[in-house]
């Protein structure tokens, strides 16, 4: 009887190397016993992410990948899977786009993509939704601290347009211009640039903005939005693998990811996708499931922010409450349970930025093992796995799944 199958991924978890840590990565740099035992106890490799063109690889494309979802034929895109997250009704005409409250100087320059990563959004959310432009209304949804969800909802409009926000500062934020020339693409386009500055009036004089300005922080006087997207319809993962899978995540987008593909998803006031998340509880929690449900997607966030931060020896802490927290599947009779740690993408603590170097893999519970003695970047290249191409992940998991 094939195995049940927990899939850990951690956000962010690959790194580069610190020179404060002698050259090592925050992984490698952390004292992971745990971890350690499970790569010694089964097999290892390092996981290529997905990446399109020179663009480093995303959050979104990366988990469809790692779920053999090719991104380039199966991604919505980046808004569709938030708003999903945030179990936003949508029509097939919405258009999604995902967006970041930001801080603009006076001269449109952007200071802070996050605005100082602001938590309390509700009012400004209010002050910028339900407007109408063309007969197209735009709805705002409040998302994980700083970010929000856009919701263009009316005829005619089309996903084909770009991007606002290059995720850097010191800049302008770009105009969305259409993907196509085509009338709909166009259309969105306009609109879109026209909201954009109606918001950017209303938020400039907004109380919140004002009350933070006298308390010397910073504004969110704009909002950065990417990833525009119509929902589609995609075969759900019990159609593409009969397996009936639980989603355990915090952050919207994973929750969305899990949506998209037909997984249940569940929601726990512990699980936030936080550094400071209940790890242990998280854990637990997909442990306690495993009776209901053939494969467990459990997603941890935090590694991911601290090293978007540049906190490389936070992220190192992080990693090494997390392996303190998988001890727990060892105190479980997992004799039945293929466990597969992996993450989706590395996050660059110094460059404080995703990037594209390998990420390591570890499954663990099929009758093979390569002795890979330390779960790291450089360690588990010299795995029985090699380097894999992220796509060719769940293959490898369904072929050791009966091992």
């Amino acid at each position: 009887m094939p195995k049940k199958i927990i899939f850990a991924i951690i956000d962010g978890l690959g790194d580069e190397s610190i020179p404060e840590f002698q050259n090592l990565t925050p992984l490698e740099k952390a004292e992971t016993p745990t971890l350690d035992f499970l790569a010694e106890k089964g097999v290892t490799g390092v996981v290529q992410p997905y990446k399109r063109e020179d663009k480093e690889p995303t959050s979104e494309d990366s988990h469809l990948a790692l779920f053999g979802y090719h991104p380039a034929k199966f991604s919505p895109g980046r808004g569709v899977l938030e708003a999903l997250g945030l179990n936003i009704d949508l029509t097939p005409e919405d258009i999604c786009l995902r967006g970041n409250f930001a801080t603009l100087d006076e001269k449109g320059t952007i200071v802070d993509r996050r605005a100082g990563r602001i938590k309390d959004t509700e009012d400004l959310i209010k002050a910028i939704s339900n407007i109408e432009i063309e007969r197209v209304k735009f709805l705002a949804f409040k998302g994980l601290d700083h970010r929000l969800v856009l919701v263009m909802r009316g005829k005619n409009l089309s996903p084909e347009i770009t991007d606002g926000d290059l995720k850097q500062g010191g800049i302008k934020p770009l105009k969305i211009l259409p993907k196509k020339d085509i009338p709909s693409a166009n259309f969105t386009a306009k609109i879109l640039n026209l909201y954009l500055e109606k918001v950017r009036e209303i938020l400039k004089t907004h109380p919140t903005n004002l009350q933070r300005e006298k308390e010397g922080l910073l504004p969110a006087n704009f909002i950065l939005l990417r990833g525009a997207g119509k929902i589609r319809e995609v075969k759900s993962f019990k159609e593409k693998y009969g397996l009936k899978a639980l989603c355990v995540a915090g952050a919207p987008l994973y929750k969305g990811i899990g949506r998209y593909l037909g997984m249940e998803v569940l929601e726990f006031k512990e699980i936030k996708g936080l550094p400071d998340d209940d790890l242990n509880f998280q854990v637990k929690k997909g442990l306690e499931y495993l009776k209901d449900f053939d494969f467990i997607f459990l997603h941890f966030k935090g590694a991911d922010n601290l090293a978007e931060d540049g906190k490389y020896q936070e992220k190192k802490d992080y990693l090494e409450r997390l392996d303190e927290a998988f001890k727990i599947f060892l105190s479980y009779n997992l004799k039945e349970v293929l466990l597969v740690i992996t993450g989706d993408h590395s996050t660059c603590s110094l460059k404080k930025s995703h990037c594209s170097l390998p990420v390591p893999i570890l499954i663990w519970g099929s009758s093979h093992q390569d002795g890979v003695k330390k779960f790291g970047e450089s360690f588990c290249k010299e795995g029985s796995l090699k380097t894999l191409y992220q796509t060719e992940v769940m293959n490898i998991v369904l072929h050791l799944q009966t091992q």
